[in-house]
C-alpha cells in the first residue's frame, strides 16, 4: 500500500519517547500533545503529525513551547 502513512499506537510512541501512554494520553486531552486519530476503539498516530508536534516544541529552553515547557507537559 504505497501512499499511505504508518500509524503507531499510543504504546509505541510512548516507548520512543521514554514517558508513561498516559502522559500523551494527558497532553492530548488537554489540547497540548500530538494530534491521534481514531481507528475503531484505538487511538493511533500519524507520524507526521507527531514530528510537527516534536518540531513546535523545539525552541529555545525557558521560552514558551520550547524544551522546558515540552519536558514540564510530558512529565508533570
Amino acid at each position: 500500500m504505497t501512499g499511505l502513512e504508518r500509524l503507531i499506537s499510543t504504546r509505541e510512541l510512548a516507548e520512543y519517547l521514554g514517558v508513561a501512554p498516559q502522559a500523551l494520553d494527558d497532553l492530548r486531552t488537554a489540547g497540548r500533545g500530538p494530534r491521534a486519530v481514531h481507528v475503531g476503539r484505538e487511538l493511533r498516530y500519524r507520524i507526521s503529525e507527531f514530528q510537527a508536534w516534536l518540531d513546535r516544541q523545539s525552541g529555545p529552553v525557558g521560552a514558551p513551547g520550547g524544551a522546558d515547557h515540552a519536558r514540564q507537559a510530558v512529565h508533570p
